[in-house]
């Protein structure tokens, strides 16, 4: 890293440049797609999906409630409308059997998202888009190196992807960063001339783009990263074992043993009930938690517009009163997991239950 980023100031490249290309070519090789495109922010990464695919006014894009509010941001942004859908009970991820309900004239897009690190249900998904002729676009921004069952990448499942590199990310910056990944020639030649104010000749402009750029000291830190990202998820997924071992009779639901080597692990959450006094009690213990996410999209003030009230997706609604994330992360020790796993075991209320 204090190479990568010494590189970066000896040459001055801080914008694109020689950093953002050599990342964009491995990180495409590593997903498994012909393109990848550095931008500013996950954010941006969707947005930019959806505008250069000419979703927009009167448009609808479907995706799940459960999810962080930049997912529904992105289409929101380009004036399109979000369509809610609830989740699935073993998994958090979006459910399909939910989608096609949904599915109207004016819908132009699925946006699934890999929640927490696990694929979402791709091969259910793309029949449903298959028979609609419909985009399907991954919010990949917490499934960095995730694979499905079949062995294929994240990020190279649909149209195309959207990554984000914030810093707490399975594959994470100093900072902001983001990037989509697609096998479309001509769609990655636009997304290039639209994060670069419609230029791919300096001053000369060829479309009215904007500036959303992948900073190259990113990129070179990025790049330093990504050979090591197989090695961390795996670490993660050493974590997730031993907790899904310890915590199969607790207090707690954690999520099934059969998720381990289907997901990078990017968050651990479990559900339990009188959440304030579980994380306190952890807290007490040293043991840090969080809540994604405590609030599903049609719930939030900013998407009041869409007429949703409490009941109308259960799933989510549930889940986001009892989830709790645990510490997981690659360099957690034995000693650390062991202190998180009693902890979480010395936690007294009744089991919550398992039907």
């Amino acid at each position: 890293l204090d190479s990568a980023i010494s590189r970066v100031v000896e040459s001055s490249s801080f914008i694109l440049g020689a950093e953002v290309e050599r990342f964009e070519a491995d990180f495409a090789q590593y997903c498994g797609v012909r393109h990848v495109v550095g931008v500013g922010t996950g954010l941006d990464a969707l947005r930019l999906i959806l505008l250069e695919l000419g979703i927009g006014a009167g448009d609808e894009v479907i995706l799940p409630t459960n999810t962080f509010i930049a997912t529904a941001l992105a289409v929101s942004a380009v004036g399109a409308r979000p369509v809610l859908v609830d989740c699935r009970k073993e998994d958090s991820c979006i459910d399909p059997t939910q989608v096609e309900a949904r599915v109207t004239s004016r819908t132009r897009a699925l946006l699934p998202v890999h929640l927490y690190g696990l694929p979402a249900p791709m091969d259910e998904l793309r029949q449903i888009a298959d028979r609609g002729s419909i985009l399907l676009v991954e919010d990949a921004c917490q499934a960095h190196g995730a694979r499905t069952q079949a062995g294929n990448r994240c990020g190279s499942l649909g149209k195309a992807a959207a990554f984000s590199f914030y810093p707490g990310k399975n594959l994470g910056a100093y900072g902001d960063g983001g990037a989509i990944a697609t096998q479309d020639d001509a769609l990655a030649a636009r997304l290039r001339l639209r994060r670069n104010y419609g230029q791919s000749v300096k001053y000369h402009h060829a479309v009215a783009g904007e500036n959303c750029r992948l900073d190259g000291l990113q990129a070179a830190i990025l790049h330093a990263k990504l050979g090591l990202l197989d090695a961390w998820n795996e670490q993660r997924r050493r974590v997730a074992q031993r907790y899904c071992e310890a915590l199969t009779d607790s207090a707690v639901i954690a999520p099934p043993a059969d998720q381990v080597p289907r997901s990078v692990w990017h968050l651990f959450v479990v559900q339990v009930e009188d959440r304030e006094g579980f994380q306190a009690h952890l807290r007490q213990h040293g043991v840090e938690t969080g809540i994604h996410y405590p609030v599903p999209i049609h719930l939030q003030p900013a998407y009041s517009h869409l007429g949703h009230s409490r009941g109308d997706f259960p799933v989510a609604e549930s889940l986001a009163q009892r989830i709790v994330s645990l510490p997981i992360y690659p360099e957690m020790t034995e000693a650390q997991i062991e202190a998180v796993i009693d902890a979480v075991l010395s936690w007294s209320p009744a089991p919550i239950s398992r039907r």
